[in-house]
């Protein structure tokens, strides 16, 4: 596609030159020896009961450069640092166990067109949406949205949902190491029964299937287990995870105990996030390169073994097997918008922070395509692996692979470490498989830390306070998730951390984040105009298709799997058997509205709070707010448009910066 033209592809600042005041920018135009010269309109100091604009202007005042030239972003060592952060952020654990299980759920190979379609239509447009607008506006997820002050409050959203994300998916990590720790044995500790946790009912040798065998029957007499009672019998699996590690309680209104063991992995894991984190995207740019290539190492060799075993063929015929009549089915196609929205880490504004490091020149709409084939490619593939041992597994139980098939942490913490019991040299495919999970969360952990920081730093901006300010924030915020997490490793832990997942973070709080972002860059900042700004950015426009996905495709698939999830909510439920109390699902909503409401009453705050008319008020509060790095790219006509144009040092810069 041939180059925009430099004029045509501006970021249009002359187009929002009344900034705030028809006057100032008169006087900001006004040519040299005019009775303005030397003095920006709006400096004086405010009359009694005046109000001063919700930004103040910024004077420059005369003399070198120096004095008025503001400290440029740090930014990425290399581009492949960026690729390397949103590969490491938005390939995660959902990748792994939720998109094989929803899969094979949902018609084997027939589910890929029901998501590429969602892919093309919502993932990738909003994706490149939140990282455009970080590197164009040189800012986090909360001042990224200058570009419409009025909406500000998208910002103050995704740094709540992040917050809360942050907060609980950690624990994740901290599972992960503590069953790290336990696989560096001989034997792996789940693998039998005989220890302290273990109750009557543990069985290693669950073999329900014979009871419907009556030619066999003799050989479950064998194992001295009545068909009546089999069905009460627990894998030693399962009661590891449920009276060893999580030690679970009987509601969530019985907090019981701490685990001191699972506080020292959640001291551990914080520590280490605290350390890719602490010096900016300088560091995190490097330990990157590990934390994202690595699971793909552990990956191809699991895929390896896993094709080698008996049963692999079938498990992943299962996966893949074709059933179109799934197409017609609604739950489909909102299983694989959610998925998308999940996996692409849509809405949480680390996206945008992690775009706002980039150089502005740097050619994001490409990178989008690179991710969005990344991240889908390792959902795909990461289903041969997961099905090839869940194959093995069923193979080895003689069930249906139906029976063993999982999703989310019933895959990683029973279904899997079940199935490395029975491989050879289990311990250290334990050891791989644990530390693989560890390691990518890690990236998606301290990504999304990263973006929270750097969201905070930019609402209280220091230029000159160092490194040290950036280190103590992020110490900070690393304290503050760990005493929120303290309420996690109790033993009713588990249902402190399901409210987190199932409302703070969940599928309504990023569908309705994304819908949002989409309305206000297409139709209160236009789309057209921010389709110019990119141009700006990478020398040619984006296909058009772009465009109308911002402004129609996107805010329908969005509004609609919102609105799906909304009519057919159920109470929430913990293993299928405990339903949470009326005032657990109180506080969960609480935890999700708490984000939603921040857009609404942002927006209402300063309609309030702005005097004049509402048509004056909707000009004045979506007028954007440009940076100082903008002025360095405008062409000469529009810069022309914007500042005095002779003599340069003795007529004031006025342009908006942020509070």
């Amino acid at each position: 596609m041939p180059p925009v033209p430099a004029d045509e592809a501006a970021p249009q600042p002359n187009a929002a030159a009344p900034q705030r005041n028809d006057a100032a920018a008169a006087a900001a135009v006004a040519p040299a020896g005019s009775e303005t010269h030397g003095k920006a309109e709006g400096t004086d100091p405010p009359t009694a009961g005046e109000e001063r604009p919700i930004i103040a202007p910024l004077v420059g005042p005369p003399g070198p450069p120096e004095a008025t030239a503001a400290p440029e972003r740090e930014t990425w060592a290399r581009q492949m640092d960026f690729i390397m952060s949103c590969v490491g952020f938005a390939v995660g654990l959902g990748n792994i166990w939720r998109f094989p299980y929803l899969c094979y759920k949902n018609g084997g190979g027939v589910f890929l067109i029901p998501y590429l379609i969602i892919v093309f239509m919502g993932g990738i447009p909003v994706f490149f949406l939140e990282v455009a607008l970080g590197q164009f506006m040189k800012q986090g997820g909360i001042a990224a949205w200058n570009i419409a002050p009025l909406f500000k409050g998208l910002g103050l959203a995704s740094m709540v949902i992040v917050f809360f994300c942050n907060s609980y998916y950690i624990m994740i990590l901290v599972w992960g190491l503590y069953y790290l720790v336990h696989s560096l044995t001989d034997k792996l500790p789940w693998a039998t029964c005989g220890h302290p946790w273990n109750t009557e009912q543990c069985t290693e040798h669950f073999h329900f299937e014979l009871c419907y065998n009556a030619s066999i029957n003799a050989t479950a007499k064998l194992l001295n287990v009545s068909c009546a009672d089999m069905g009460n019998k627990r894998l030693p699996v399962i009661e590891f995870w449920e009276n060893k590690v999580l030690r679970l309680s009987g509601a969530l209104s019985e907090p019981g105990e701490m685990n001191w063991q699972m506080i020292l992995c959640l001291i551990a894991t914080w520590v280490i996030v605290y350390f890719c984190i602490w010096k900016g995207v300088k560091s995190t740019g490097k330990i990157v390169y590990f934390t994202a290539l690595f699971p793909y190492v552990v990956l191809i060799l699991m895929l390896v073994h896993g094709v080698t075993l008996p049963g692999a063929l079938g498990g992943i015929i299962y996966y893949l097997k074709p059933d179109w009549s799934k197409l017609a089915e609604a739950q489909v196609w909102i299983d694989a918008g959610t998925q998308i929205f999940f996996s692409y880490a849509i809405g949480l504004g680390s996206l945008t922070a992690l775009g706002s490091y980039n150089r502005f020149h740097n050619n994001c709409y490409r990178d989008a395509y690179i991710l969005a084939m990344v991240n889908s490619s390792t959902s795909f593939f990461a289903g041969f692996a997961v099905f090839s041992v869940l194959g093995f597994m069923a193979s080895e139980q003689g069930v249906d692979i139906s029976k063993v098939a999982e999703s989310g942490p019933g895959l990683a913490f029973i279904a899997y470490p079940k199935a490395v019991t029975l491989m050879p040299l289990s311990p250290l495919w334990a050891t791989l498989f644990f530390f693989m999970l560890f390691v990518l969360g890690l990236d998606s952990q301290f990504v999304g830390v990263e973006g929270f920081v750097t969201g905070i730093l930019d609402m209280f901006p220091q230029p000159g306070a160092g490194s040290l300010r950036r280190e103590l924030t992020a110490a900070l915020c690393c304290i503050v998730f760990c005493l929120i997490d303290l309420s996690m490793v109790t033993e009713g832990g588990m249902y402190v951390f399901q409210l987190f997942d199932n409302y703070s973070a969940s599928g309504i709080t990023l569908l309705w984040q994304a819908f949002w972002e989409c309305v206000v860059i297409a139709w209160v900042y236009g789309a057209d105009r921010f389709m110019d700004d990119v141009a700006r950015m990478i020398g040619y426009r984006p296909l058009p298709f772009m465009k109308w996905c911002w402004a129609v495709l996107t805010p329908l698939v969005c509004m609609g799997i919102f609105l799906f999830h909304v009519v057919n909510y159920k109470p929430l439920t913990y293993n299928k058997t405990y339903v949470y109390p009326w005032w657990g699902e109180a506080i969960g909503w609480v935890l999700a509205l708490s984000s939603m409401l921040c857009i609404p009453c942002t927006l209402l705050y300063k309609l309030l709070r702005c005097k004049g008319s509402l048509r004056e008020r909707w000009q004045l509060l979506t007028t954007p707010i440009w940076g100082h790095h903008h002025l360095e790219y405008l062409t000469p006509d529009a810069e022309a448009k914007l500042l005095a144009p002779e003599p340069p040092k003795e007529k004031a810069m006025r342009f908006e910066t942020m509070i």
